[in-house]
């Protein structure tokens, strides 16, 4: 009985880590963010970027990924994702993204719009500039407050989980074996709960700055090395800063450690069951000794169509 007690109370408390966490604005990271730029970028869309090299040419392409953290936890952060993009006409792309976050007792849902423009700058390097235009739904179940000690502000009853339009924009710079992206996906300030001296209370959602890159060397026949790094800012919280070091084999296989500074540690797999059809599985591990002894770490799945 008394493990039972103490397993609840830990649970509770990790709980209220995440919720916290969910407060101060960060949406979700994702392993396979090389892979899926087109949840925050628009100017990927039409802008096509296999698993075989960053220099791929632009195509029809649709993906999923679905990543739940902290599994056994009961409420912990879920995520499910799906974007499309495809060229229209020479220089225009266009793209669609959904996602779906739930952690505790927030869910959100946003569907966005991409238009992208690109600039030829030479045979193999390409510049992308992207728009993004949609609307984002938050709603949140206030009993759940009670669980974690906090309480809330009478105003917050007048959440309605409405959708509320946002807008975003982004760049692109690829070339045969590199590419570069910057963008801030959502610019307008939606309300969002805010925790502050254990009371909730309305709090505008800051915008998400994300920075990436990454090269493919080729270090022999068959045989690719491909780092790659991503850097989210969101004002008044902690850096977040995602390293992977990916090595592909005969364009099939990609496997590789990834590495989220201060919060954990995992591995990625994919695998190119065709030339049209990309596959992939990731772990990762917290560094936080609590979580990672309550929870069976974190899953994510990753499917990528080019049609």
């Amino acid at each position: 009985m008394r493990k039972n007690t103490i397993k609840t109370t830990v649970l509770c408390l990790l709980g209220f880590l995440t919720l916290v966490s969910v407060m101060g604005q960060q949406d979700p990271n994702r392993a396979f963010y090389r892979y899926t730029m087109n949840l925050v970028n628009p100017a990927y869309a039409g802008a096509a970027m296999g698993v075989e090299g960053v220099g791929v040419s632009q195509g029809t392409e649709v993906g999923l990924n679905i990543r739940s953290q902290w599994v056994s936890v009961e409420g912990a952060p879920e995520s499910q994702s799906v974007f499309f993009g495809t060229p229209m006409g020479k220089n225009l792309g266009l793209g669609i993204s959904i996602i779906n976050d739930q952690t505790f007792i927030e869910k959100s849902t946003s569907i966005n719009v991409d238009v992208s423009y690109k600039l030829q700058l030479s045979a193999v390097t390409e510049l992308y500039f992207g728009v993004k235009a949609g609307a984002n739904s938050y709603d949140a179940n206030l009993s759940g407050l009670t669980t974690f000690g906090i309480g809330s502000d009478p105003n917050l009853n007048n959440i309605d989980g409405s959708f509320k339009p946002n807008i975003g924009a982004g760049a692109l710079l690829k070339g045969e074996r590199f590419f570069t992206s910057l963008s801030v996906p959502a610019l307008l300030s939606n309300d969002r709960l805010e925790e502050e001296e254990g009371l909730a209370t309305y709090a505008a959602g800051k915008a998400h700055v994300y920075l990436a890159g990454g090269y493919d060397f080729e270090l022999s026949k068959g045989i690719m090395f491909k780092p790659s790094t991503m850097f989210r800012y969101v004002e008044a919280t902690p850096l977040s800063v995602d390293i992977t070091a990916a090595f592909s084999f005969n364009d099939r296989v990609e496997i590789g450690p990834t590495y989220r500074y201060e919060e954990g540690i995992g591995g990625l797999f994919i695998f190119n069951a065709a030339n049209w059809i990309n596959m992939g599985y990731a772990y990762e591990a917290p560094f936080d000794n609590e979580i990672a002894s309550q929870s069976n770490g974190t899953h994510e799945v990753f499917i990528k169509l080019r049609m």
